[in-house]
């Protein structure tokens, strides 16, 4: 087993070299041109979030399609990835972590907008659409729509299913080690939930994240001030360390160590697009069911999901453990195994709160994108087989989830970053080849945002 690890860790470190890397960041910068900025427009896509618009064709609201690709992305990657990242790379890879969201929100905003513009209509009614649709409605590459639907319907499997489950039962062995409750058990019990949850559809999913994720959020942000208030006198020490670090290898309090600047970006980019989701192709199959007047209006509603997921609550995750490990010099980076763990004993050294704030928020936090990912990975083995591998899709994911809990976190880490890659390179292609087209409903639609998209969507028969 552990040559396996070795050999799937040096496969992870090929496909996350500096190609992809540049690939990524690249397509993140270009598209920011090619939109104008369109970062300058969150405070517009926040707005419209919470605007109805009923009368639009579609099968759950603005709002709904928002909060499920939130559910989907702010995971573990925004507590445990980011420990994992300072882990592997440094307090510098928070920076990069940031510098990707930011970046990124160019991307969610193209990738959906493409999503929602080829998307069609099953003959039931329901709204299917992702990169899948727009690599073979928008250029005709049949065999890379396919390979895209592969990838995400396998990578549902790890990146939002088994890494969660996995990192839930992590933390309850670190908590509630006393109680001797064997990790199949949390398996079956987050297993029987999902199932009642998920074979409702996405208009059950979206009720449920409609409901849970304003919960969460808000409870992560007021935990997040309480702790970063205790730590105000190591706040400027950790911006510091963060930023300077990124370029720079070096040293701080509890054994963080800066190994430069490819090592910081490496980590800091993978974990920042495992959080975010940007580039990957994920958070626009949902997009494409929201009820939108246009492609543009619903893509602006899609991009303030990277602003909050990654430009927030991954920073001031960041903030968080690196300020923890620098005021309790027993949190020492070299007394730990796994960024997992890290992250956990930092969250133990806050006074009274700190183990119940990291159970409830990844706890709720993992199961949000348990469920958002369903979805994901449903609207794939649909499009690959047809709606008859629906069911027989549900009943394998939920049987990952119940046996998931026993595997090693570093590997299921690992597995999720390959299957990333993997998923991130037809979309990115998506995006690029189509970037003119977004280029141009941009400066249609973005000073004309309540007019109506007057195409109309075909109906497929699967």
């Amino acid at each position: 087993m552990d040559s396996f690890v070795s050999y799937l860790n040096s496969f992870r470190d090929i496909v996350w070299g500096v190609p992809m890397i540049l690939l990524l960041l690249g397509t993140h910068i270009y598209l920011t041109y090619k939109t104008g900025f369109i970062q300058r427009k969150v405070p517009l896509g926040i707005k419209l979030s919470i605007t109805k618009d009923d009368s639009s064709a579609g099968d759950v609201s603005q709002f709904q399609a928002l909060t499920t690709a939130l559910a989907s992305t702010i995971g573990t990657g925004n507590i445990i990835g980011v420990g994992t990242a300072v882990y592997l790379g440094g307090p510098g890879a928070v920076f990069w972590c940031w510098i990707t969201g930011v970046f990124g929100i160019a991307t969610k905003y193209a990738e959906s907008l493409i999503s929602v513009k080829y998307r069609v209509q099953s003959k039931d009614g329901r709204m299917l659409g992702g990169a899948m649709y727009a690599l073979e409605r928008g250029l005709n590459m049949k065999k890379m729509a396919v390979a895209f639907a592969l990838f995400a319907m396998i990578a549902s499997f790890g990146i939002g299913c088994a890494t969660q489950i996995n990192a839930i039962a992590e933390v309850f062995d670190s908590n509630f080690a006393f109680a001797g409750v064997p990790r199949i058990y949390i398996g079956i019990i987050f297993g029987i939930l999902t199932a009642f949850i998920i074979i409702g559809g996405i208009k059950s999913i979206a009720r449920v994240c409609a409901n849970l994720v304003p919960f969460m959020a808000v409870f992560y942000i007021l935990a997040s001030i309480y702790i970063l208030f205790l730590n105000y006198d190591y706040l400027f020490p950790a911006l510091k360390s963060i930023i300077t670090l990124a370029f720079a290898p070096g040293s701080v309090e509890g054994g963080l160590i800066g190994q430069g600047i490819i090592i910081a970006a490496r980590f800091g980019i993978a974990r920042g697009l495992f959080s975010n989701e940007s580039g990957l192709g994920s958070a626009p199959l949902v997009a494409s069911a929201a009820q939108t007047k246009n492609p543009v209006r619903q893509a602006l509603v899609s991009a303030t999901g990277t602003f909050w997921d990654t430009v927030v609550f991954c920073l001031i995750t960041g903030i968080i453990i690196v300020s923890t490990v620098m005021k309790y010099p027993e949190v020492n980076m070299i007394n730990f195994q796994n960024g997992g763990q890290m992250t956990t004993a930092a969250f133990n050294q806050i006074p009274y709160f700190g183990s119940f704030i990291l159970i409830i928020a990844l706890t709720t936090f993992a199961y949000s994108t348990i469920l958002g990912w369903s979805y994901y990975g449903e609207r794939c083995a649909e499009y690959l087989f047809g709606r008859k591998a629906i069911l027989p899709y549900k009943l394998l994911y939920i049987a990952v989830l119940i046996f998931a809990p026993v595997l090693a976190l570093d590997m299921v880490w690992t597995i999720a970053d390959i299957l990333n890659a993997f998923m991130a390179v037809p979309n990115l292609i998506a995006v690029l080849l189509l970037s003119s087209q977004i280029s141009n409903d941009t400066k249609f639609y973005i000073d004309n945002i309540d007019h109506t998209h007057k195409e109309e969507i075909p109906v497929v028969d699967k």
